[in-house]
């Protein structure tokens, strides 16, 4: 885009009840995959106040204890002291979990894909991680939260929280930090005499050991700062808010830069493309960034239930590609396989690391086999 514009993307912590869902979602995942890397996983999750379930669909060799693991994920989020509404020794915990279709199975044992749907990846060069800013500032904030929090910098403060970041861009390249939005659970330590609000001096702790200490250089004099603007956050959780799994898809993805596909992830094994394929869409098109090849670069794949190979392959680079958008998909169709097997071999997909995934996005995280440019230095060289 030309001129001057706001662009805004937000994220969530590990205590916000749908991500406490995916996290749960993805534990059983892993539980599986640990034991039986070809065990298929469809497992969804809802919390609410004092219960959680944990239902969907799984087909197994192993054993995986449901209410142990949720209880291990609560503890591991900080659901542990009655002051903040929910608590991972009381709660009530609910198994509703299923088989998988054996029509849905006998397609994807012949290496079809698990369902139908759009995939869609994304990369760009304005941060290091080849992400939107936004969306990377928003992670880093809640990220810090939590480090404030477990580390009791900031001995007040709960599980729950979100983040939000506005940018502020000329002609495609971000200049500074417009508004930064913070919204904390506490406990009522903090409360000013009225008890409707958070004082002054606990505002300002927060805004300089989370905002400042991630921000940096581009807050400026006139960036506005907005910290539980109802006035306080003490009931949280879900105590205050039903969670359900996949509920923070733009969260998980790249903040609303971009459109995003058709499904969530947390929750799915590898051989449902909803999860798998959009995970090589995102190796795919950060390859095509770290080659150079473009300063921005948008794909989409299309799959079919059953089907091996993607119906159809489409790259965007907003006219910023040195080469032609019909030579990249080219390009990609030599150089990765598109496959469910493909996929999953490529970037090593049948093992237990999906729980990391489940909170502070998907993306721009070194540690996840897509993140990587491997492909960078062929795809230059076929150019």
């Amino acid at each position: 885009m030309k001129g001057t514009y706001f662009l805004t993307s937000e994220s969530v912590g590990k205590g916000h009840p749908d991500k406490v869902c995916d996290q749960i979602s993805d534990a059983v995942l892993d539980a599986v995959l640990k034991e039986d890397s070809k065990g298929r996983v469809a497992c969804e999750s809802f919390i609410s106040a004092g219960l959680v379930i944990v239902g969907g669909e799984i087909t197994t060799k192993t054993y995986v204890d449901i209410h142990r693991l949720v209880r291990r994920v609560l503890n591991d989020i900080g659901y542990t002291r009655q002051e903040y509404g929910f608590s991972a020794a009381t709660c009530a915990v609910l198994n509703a979990i299923n088989a998988q279709s054996p029509d849905i199975s006998q397609g994807v044992d012949s290496g079809g894909a698990g369902d139908q749907g759009i995939m869609i990846g994304y990369a760009c060069d304005e941060t290091p991680e080849l992400m939107p800013l936004p969306i990377m500032l928003a992670h880093k904030l809640v990220m810090r939260i939590e480090e404030v929090r477990k580390k009791k910098v900031l001995d007040y403060l709960g599980p729950d929280c979100k983040s939000q970041v506005t940018v502020e861009y000329k002609d495609g390249v971000p200049q500074r930090i417009d508004a930064v939005v913070l919204a904390c659970q506490h406990t009522e330590k903090i409360l000013d005499p009225t008890g409707k609000k958070i004082t002054d001096k606990a505002r300002q702790e927060i805004i300089k050991e989370i905002a400042h200490h991630v921000l940096g250089k581009l807050v400026d004099k006139k960036t506005k700062y907005f910290v539980n603007e109802t006035g306080k956050f003490v009931v949280g959780g879900p105590q205050s808010d039903t969670g359900v799994t996949g509920r923070k898809i733009v969260v998980d993805t790249y903040g609303g830069v971009v459109s995003h596909g058709g499904g969530a992830f947390s929750g799915k094994d590898p051989t449902k493309v909803d999860r798998s394929a959009t995970y090589m869409a995102r190796y795919v098109a950060k390859n095509i960034v770290a080659a150079k090849l473009a300063k921005k670069c948008w794909i989409q794949f299309g799959y079919c239930i059953g089907v091996a190979e993607p119906v159809s392959v489409m790259v965007d680079t907003f006219g910023t590609g040195k080469v032609s958008e019909e030579k990249l998909v080219a390009l990609v169709r030599k150089n990765f396989n598109l496959t469910p097997r493909g996929i999953i071999e490529e970037l090593k997909l049948q093992s237990p690391i999906y729980e990391k995934t489940a909170a502070y996005g998907h993306f721009g995280r070194e540690e996840f086999s897509w993140e990587n440019t491997a492909k960078a230095k062929a795809l230059s060289k076929d150019a």
